[in-house]
């Protein structure tokens, strides 16, 4: 993307340049303990480019969990989560991660204080999962995913944070998943896993947050998609999820050209994914493959030439995954386990160079 500022998940690159390394060189350089209670679900991951700090969704402490990019520890905590929360995750502006919660709820985290600084019901049943941050119309992009039907809302980032508006997909017959900003375009883009109760079937809706509507859908086949990941010339990276995986369809990744609305690419080496990310500075998508063939791995493509480089083994129930752009570093949480050195009572698995 060059120096274009890219927004997804929760990282707002601004043009910095990693320390990238090889991929014959990239290796897990430490892990990072989480106190607390015993890690043994969390959720999303996200990076704030503006305070240095990588965050996760940790839902056996019911809070956001933080961590200093730049020393690799521990940083503390923001808590007050329900139980089943919090979910989603994504950075916004210079110094907010918002989160999904339980009942409905999204919750704006104020990084510094380490503290709920505003609540917002988004007006459903269910939990509010999946976010993106659309800085063009000021609203970050919330998905209600299990609610009947599935729906999106639009709330302001300006105080008050008002619901501006809101858009139900029907046809999303098996939830939502990521959304995500394309600022080439200005458009949201969405993982819808299962059309209209066809598992073989799913797509990306194409959404304009302006107008809040669906503008059209691109099909996918066997992929149920999960995570998505914008690089360069808009290659969009299609994380298929482990559900595909269990509905009998075999592991990979899809590379999909948003100007030509189609897939472009099948990278079979990688897949079962949940989250994805994009390092500009490296020039990487990585994958949190948790239902890869022969277990859990950290995928690595070359986002430049769309070509697959290697899959470096993870711990248990690794989905989720972000990466510094400023020091090419990538976090992967993982649950508790007396396999890796100083994860017995759960944490972030750091891979990196030299």
């Amino acid at each position: 993307m060059g120096s274009r500022s890219v927004t997804y998940r929760a990282v707002q690159f601004s043009g910095a340049t990693s320390t990238s390394t090889s991929p014959g060189t990239l290796h897990e350089v430490t892990a990072i303990p989480i106190p607390g209670q015993a890690l043994k679900s969390f959720d999303i991951s996200a990076f704030s480019d503006a305070q240095g700090v990588y965050g996760f969704s940790d839902r056996s402490n019911r809070s956001v969990d933080l961590i200093d990019a730049a020393t690799d520890r521990f940083a503390g905590r923001v808590e007050g989560f329900t139980h089943g929360g919090p979910n989603g995750l994504v950075a916004v502006g210079n110094g907010q991660f918002w989160a999904g919660d339980a009942d409905s709820k999204l919750r704006v985290v104020d990084i510094r204080s380490r503290k709920i600084v505003a609540t917002i019901d988004t007006g459903g049943k269910q939990r509010v999962d999946e976010l993106a941050w659309d800085p063009r119309n000021r609203v970050v992009v919330a998905v209600n995913n299990a609610d009947q039907p599935p729906f999106v809302s639009f709330v302001s980032t300006a105080p008050g944070h008002h619901i501006v508006g809101k858009l139900s997909l029907p046809q999303a017959t098996d939830g939502l998943e990521q959304p995500l900003w394309n600022p080439a375009d200005g458009l949201i883009y969405l993982s819808v896993p299962v059309l209209d109760h066809h598992k073989a079937d799913g797509g990306i809706a194409v959404i304009d947050p302006a107008r809040h509507r669906l503008v059209e859908m691109i099909h996918v086949s066997q992929c149920m998609p999960a995570g998505l990941a914008l690089g360069p010339g808009d290659h969009l990276l299609v994380g298929c999820s482990d559900d595909a995986v269990a509905a009998g369809f075999a592991p990979r990744s899809l590379i999909v050209d948003l100007h030509a609305r189609k897939v472009v690419k099948t990278i079979r080496q990688v897949g079962g994914s949940d989250e994805v990310w994009y390092d500009a500075g490296a020039g990487r998508y990585y994958l949190a493959a948790v239902a890869n063939t022969h277990g859990p791995v950290l995928g690595v493509i070359d986002a430049r030439n769309d070509a697959w480089l290697k899959n470096l083994p993870t711990g248990g129930d690794a989905h989720s995954v972000a990466a510094d752009p400023h020091n090419g570093r990538v976090f992967v949480p993982i649950t508790a386990n007396d396999t890796i050195k100083g994860c017995s009572n759960g944490c972030v698995e750091v891979f990196g160079g030299k």
